[in-house]
């Protein structure tokens, strides 16, 4: 049985108490230094950290999965990185123990993915599993549901966006609570939904938001000068940048209507977007119908969104639907002013720092950014407060320490249930 049905006491982390004390809950972006808790005795040393994931594709869930292997791996943990798909466009560690599922939407392709992750657990024997995403959550649930012999170690799932999935899924998420350990959402409202939803009871989520590497994501005027340089920018010119994958629900179209709008006064400013997707032949089409030809450009995929983001003047989110947008951390990271709209997660972290307007309304979104690329960037004391406030709220240090502190507590409490010493 796992460790919970055997009566052993919860996990700090499932109780709303610890969570709220935690900064997980009410306020998930309190002090990240406070934030952390207590590393308990670790069940070994270094830790056997097993991260699943859906994807490793571009995207802001698959590279907060990066960042944490990164983060573990430096701290001298074993880490393996196991993907339900193919395809990997994020930077992992180098030399860590990795496995692509190829798993198909098919009952045989599922039970195959089932079946290897077994083998490679029973193989690689790590202390704790922590999913990320819905499909991988729902697997990692599966694994534990199957091991007849309740040999599997404990189960942490992570949701990263406010909309999980309709009636089916958060039925899923029903039916398979009681083989996770520990639920986790990155934002408080994507909390509330899914306990709204029926998907996790209010006891047994909590808020841990994702971390931001801010030794990687900080102010730097040579790179800034040297990025601008490199897309051919004049250095007088206000230019927009958006991050993100090229989906419905990151609507960008709604940010080319905001850029047309912009007054002529502004007509020297660039918008660069970087990312790809489904959506690019939609966008290119709406750029030329607007008329924006010269002063938009799609990037692509990009390596250097670090620089990119020192480079720009304002930082831009139009999204309908969020779980916590790191690119927007990154951004204050960077000390790049933030307009974005109220999606999930997007209000708590600005905190001030940045202007957020009403989803869907291009003429707020308008005013807003022209008002933004107005003000520039600002001096170096602004630019260093928003990287300040990113870094004590969101440093990815303590929130590892913090996923550290949990994964430990459900590894020491899984081990002595088996020991019989609950």
């Amino acid at each position: 049985m796992r460790a919970r049905e055997q009566g052993v006491a919860p996990v700090p982390a499932l109780s709303p108490d610890t969570a709220r004390s935690s900064g997980s809950t009410d306020s998930p972006f309190a002090s990240a230094s406070s934030a952390s808790v207590a590393l308990p005795q670790l069940p070994r040393s270094p830790m056997r950290i097993l991260l699943l994931t859906t994807g490793l594709r571009l995207g802001g869930a698959e590279q907060q999965v990066a960042a944490l292997a990164r983060r573990f791996d430096a701290l001298g943990h074993a880490v393996a990185v196991v993907s339900l798909t193919p395809g990997c466009e994020v930077a992992l560690p180098p030399g860590i123990e990795t496995l692509d599922l190829a798993m198909r939407k098919s009952p045989l392709s599922m039970a195959r993915a089932l079946r290897q992750m077994r083998r490679f657990v029973q193989h690689w024997r790590p202390d704790v599993i922590h999913a990320h995403m819905v499909h991988a959550n729902l697997l990692g649930r599966a694994l534990i549901a199957t091991d007849l012999a309740r040999v599997m170690p404990p189960l942490v799932c992570t949701a990263h966006s406010a909309r999980e999935g309709g009636v089916a899924r958060m039925l899923a998420y029903r039916l398979t609570d009681r083989w996770a350990d520990l639920t986790t959402h990155v934002s408080a409202e994507g909390r509330e939904r899914m306990i709204a939803a029926g998907a996790v009871p209010a006891g047994r989520i909590a808020v841990v938001p994702n971390g931001i590497d801010t030794a990687r994501f900080h102010p730097d005027d040579a790179a800034r000068a040297e990025k601008r340089a490199d897309l051919d920018l004049d250095a007088a010119a206000p230019l927009l940048l958006h991050v993100g994958r090229l989906v419905p629900e990151k609507n960008q179209t709604l940010l080319l209507e905001a850029f047309a709008r912009l007054p002529s006064s502004l007509a020297s400013a660039r918008l660069l977007i970087a990312g790809d997707g489904p959506e690019r032949g939609a966008l290119e089409r709406r750029i030329a119908a607007l008329s924006l030809g010269e002063r938009v450009r799609l990037l692509g995929t990009r390596a250097d969104v670090p620089a990119l983001l020192n480079a720009a003047d304002v930082f831009a989110l139009s999204s309908d639907i969020e779980g916590m947008p790191l690119v927007v951390g990154e951004a204050m990271a960077c000390g790049c002013p933030v307009v974005a709209t109220d999606a999930a997660g997007v209000a708590q972290m600005v905190d001030g720092f940045g202007q957020v307007v009403p989803r869907g309304d291009a003429d707020a979104l308008a005013a807003a950014l022209a008002s933004a690329l107005r003000d520039g960037r600002g001096d170096m004391a602004q630019q260093a407060a928003r990287h300040r406030h990113i870094a004590d709220s969101l440093g990815l240090e303590a929130i590892a320490e913090q996923w550290l502190g949990r994964y430990a507590a459900l590894a020491a409490a899984t081990a002595r249930a088996r020991m019989g010493t609950a």
